[in-house]
C-alpha cells in the first residue's frame, strides 16, 4: 500500500511535468459542500489529515495543511511522520495561507489548483494574493486525477420525492418564488450548485453525502422551466414525470459545463457558492449578476408549518435521548462501555423513533481529555472507556423527515470536581444568557456571540469555535447564511423570524476535560414597538441538563427560573412518548434546582 510521503512525491512529479510550482488542495468539492463525497476527499487522500477542514499546500520542498484550533491536536497525530507540516490558523476563515504563498512562491512561478473544486470568492482572494507578486494562477488542470489510481466515481445513490406531508411548501411555488427574486435582480436565468439549495427548491433528498440527504447535482432556474444536471439513473421514470409535471427537465450531470458555455442573456450566480471553473465556464456573451441564492435566504426561513414539524422531530428525539441516557445510568461503571458504544447505543434509540433517517453527522463522544476535542472522533484504533469519575462530552444528532436535529449534553460520571463543576455552570450561563436574548430584527452575529461569552469572559475564559450555526430542514446540520459568531459577517447573515440556530458555548481544557452545551433555537416574534421590530428565540431542543455538574451558587434567580422552567417543558412534551426506565430517567432529571 503507498504511503503518504509517496503519494505526495507523485504530486510533485505530476507538478513538475505540468510546469508548476506549486498545488493547492481545498477540502471542497465541485458543490462547496462541507461532507465530501470521497471522490473530492482528495486533501484527505493525499496528506492523511482526515479533519473536516483544512487546505493543504505542496511545493518542490514544502508540504503542509492549514487547520484551525479545533484540529490541532488531530492533525500533529495523523501528520506525524508524514512528512506533513500542521500551519495553525485561529479559524477556517483564516486567510494566511494565501500571505504564505505570497510571501514564498516567486515572481514568475505557478500556482496550480483544481477549478472545479475552488471557490469563486475564495478564487478572487487568491488572484488579489499573487497577482501583485507576479506570481500565475493555474486553475485549468486536475492534478489529483493524474495521480489517484482507483478514485472513487459520483455517488449513484437514488434521488427520492420529499414527501408533501413533511414539504409544506410545493416545488413550484418555490420555484416560483425564486423566480419572482431573479426578476428582482434583473437576471433571466439563474444557476446553483450548493446540494442544500437544490433539494430545497426540488422538493428531493438523496443519499450521495454522508449524513446530508442530498444529491450530487447542478440546476438551472429559467423563466419558463428549470433544468436538473444529474447523473443518469438516479431519478426513476415517476419522479421524473413529476417533475417534468412543474416544468423541470433533467440533463447529465456531465452537459453543466458545455450548457453554461451555451447561454445567452443575464445570469444570476452567487459567487460564494459556485466555483471558479463552472464561472470561467459562462459564455462571454452573458451578462453576470453576483448575488446571493435567492434559495439560501428563502430555505433559511422554516415555514410556521415547518417549524411545527420541528417541534415534532425535536419530541421524537428528546424521547430517543431518554432511552439511551436511561440505559447509561444503568450500565456506567457496571457494564464495559467505551465511546464507541455511545455512538451505537445513540444511534439505535434514534433508529427506534419514526420518521427517522440517518445520523446527522458523526456523534462525537469524548470522556474527560477526550471531551477537550471540539471535533474528536472515536475510532476503533484509538478511544477511551468510560469509567471511574469525570464528564462525558456527547454531540450528536438526527436526520428525520420532519427536522434536523444537533444537541451536545454533558454528563457526570461518578463524581464530578468541584472545578468541572464550575466550568459545567459557566457554559450554562452562556446558554440560558443568550437563550432568554431579545433583539432588533436583523441583529448582526458578532453582538449576539458576545451575549453567550460574556459568562465565561468574567474568569478570562474563552472558546475558540463559534457560538452557533444555522441548522437545515431535513438538509445540512449546518446550514447558511446566517450564524452566531465573532466573524465579520455577510449583510445576509443577520438574524431573521424563522432561522434555527444553535447555541452551543464551551470550555476546553487540554488533557482534562471539555464542556459544551448545545441547544437548537428557533427566530420567533417578540414585540413591534416604538424601538423596532423585537425577535426572540424559541428553545427547540428537548433534553434535560445533568444538574449533578452544575454548581448551584453561581446561578442567578432569572437563571434557576429559566432552567427549571425549560425541564418543566421537557418533561410535559416527552413524557407522552416513553415509559418504563425511560420515563423514570425523565422524571427524575427533570426535578426543579
Amino acid at each position: 500500500m503507498d504511503t503518504i510521503p509517496q503519494r505526495i512525491a507523485s504530486l510533485r512529479a505530476a507538478m513538475k511535468n505540468a510546469g508548476v510550482d506549486a498545488c493547492l488542495v481545498p477540502s471542497s468539492d465541485p458543490h462547496l459542500s462541507e461532507y465530501l463525497p470521497k471522490r473530492w476527499q482528495a486533501r484527505r487522500w493525499l496528506s492523511g489529515f482526515t479533519g473536516s477542514m483544512g487546505t493543504l499546500i505542496v511545493s518542490a520542498d514544502f508540504a503542509g495543511v492549514w487547520a484551525d484550533s479545533r484540529y490541532w491536536v488531530q492533525a500533529e497525530q495523523e501528520l506525524a511522520g508524514s512528512g506533513v507540516q500542521l500551519m495553525k490558523i485561529d479559524t477556517a476563515a483564516s486567510s494566511l495561507h494565501l500571505q504564505w504563498l505570497a510571501d514564498t512562491l516567486k515572481s514568475g512561478q505557478t500556482l496550480a489548483v483544481d477549478g472545479d473544486s475552488l471557490g469563486l470568492a475564495a478564487a478572487k482572494a487568491l488572484q488579489a494574493a499573487l497577482a501583485p507578486r507576479g506570481i500565475t494562477l493555474r486553475a485549468d488542470i486536475d492534478l489529483i486525477d493524474a495521480i489517484y489510481p482507483g478514485r472513487p466515481a459520483l455517488p449513484a445513490a437514488a434521488v427520492y420525492q420529499h414527501d408533501a406531508a413533511h414539504a409544506p411548501e410545493s416545488r413550484a411555488a418555490k420555484l416560483a418564488r425564486v423566480r419572482e427574486a431573479m426578476r428582482a435582480a434583473g437576471a433571466d436565468r439563474h444557476f446553483l450548485s450548493t446540494l442544500d439549495d437544490i433539494a430545497w427548491l426540488f422538493n428531493l433528498r438523496g443519499a450521495d453525502v454522508n449524513y446530508n440527504p442530498v444529491f450530487i447535482a447542478h440546476a438551472l432556474i429559467e423563466a419558463d422551466g428549470a433544468t436538473l444536471f444529474v447523473a443518469p439513473g438516479k431519478i426513476d421514470a415517476a419522479l421524473a414525470a413529476q417533475l417534468a409535471a412543474d416544468g423541470v427537465r433533467q440533463a447529465d450531470y456531465a452537459q453543466t459545463k458545455p450548457t453554461l458555455a451555451a447561454l445567452s442573456g443575464t445570469l444570476l450566480i452567487d459567487p460564494r457558492r459556485v466555483t471558479l471553473g463552472l464561472r470561467q465556464a459562462v459564455a462571454d456573451a452573458v451578462t453576470v449578476i453576483e448575488a446571493i441564492n435567492p434559495s439560501t435566504l428563502m430555505k433559511s426561513r422554516k415555514s410556521a408549518a415547518e417549524a411545527e414539524h420541528v417541534r415534532r422531530a425535536m419530541e421524537q428525539d428528546g424521547a430517543a435521548l431518554a432511552e439511551f441516557f436511561a440505559w447509561f445510568e444503568a450500565n456506567v461503571n457496571r457494564a464495559r462501555i467505551t465511546e464507541l458504544t455511545i455512538d451505537e447505543e445513540i444511534t439505535a434509540a434514534r433508529a427506534r423513533r419514526p420518521g427517522f433517517v440517518s445520523p446527522s453527522f458523526g456523534t462525537i463522544a469524548g470522556f474527560n481529555a477526550n471531551g477537550a476535542l471540539p471535533h474528536y472522533h472515536a475510532t476503533p484504533e484509538a478511544h477511551s472507556e468510560i469509567r471511574g469519575d469525570g464528564l462525558l462530552l456527547i454531540d450528536s444528532g438526527g436526520q428525520y423527515l420532519g427536522g434536523t436535529t444537533d444537541i451536545t449534553r454533558v454528563v457526570a460520571v461518578g463524581t464530578p470536581s468541584a472545578e468541572q463543576k464550575r466550568d459545567f455552570t459557566l457554559v450554562l450561563k452562556g446558554t440560558m444568557a443568550l437563550s432568554m436574548a431579545h433583539f432588533p430584527r436583523g441583529t448582526l452575529s458578532p453582538m449576539l456571540d458576545a451575549l453567550a461569552r460574556a459568562p465565561l469572559w468574567q474568569h478570562d475564559i474563552d472558546f475558540g469555535h463559534g457560538t452557533g450555526h444555522g441548522v437545515g430542514y431535513f438538509l445540512n446540520v449546518h446550514e447558511g447564511p446566517q450564524s452566531i459568531s465573532r466573524a465579520v459577517p455577510e449583510a445576509h447573515m443577520a438574524m431573521q423570524e424563522g432561522m434555527i440556530t444553535s447555541i452551543e458555548p464551551g470550555v476546553y481544557r487540554a488533557g482534562q476535560w471539555g464542556v459544551r452545551i448545545e441547544n437548537l433555537v428557533l427566530n420567533v416574534a417578540s414585540e413591534q414597538n416604538q424601538f423596532g421590530d423585537f425577535l426572540k428565540f424559541e428553545t427547540l431542543t428537548l433534553c434535560p441538563i445533568d444538574r449533578r455538574c452544575i454548581e448551584p451558587s453561581l446561578l442567578t434567580r432569572p437563571e434557576i427560573a429559566w432552567l427549571n422552567g425549560y425541564h418543566a417543558e421537557v418533561r410535559a412534551r416527552l413524557l407522552p412518548l416513553v415509559d418504563g426506565a425511560a420515563r423514570d430517567w425523565l422524571l427524575a432529571n427533570t426535578e426543579a434546582l
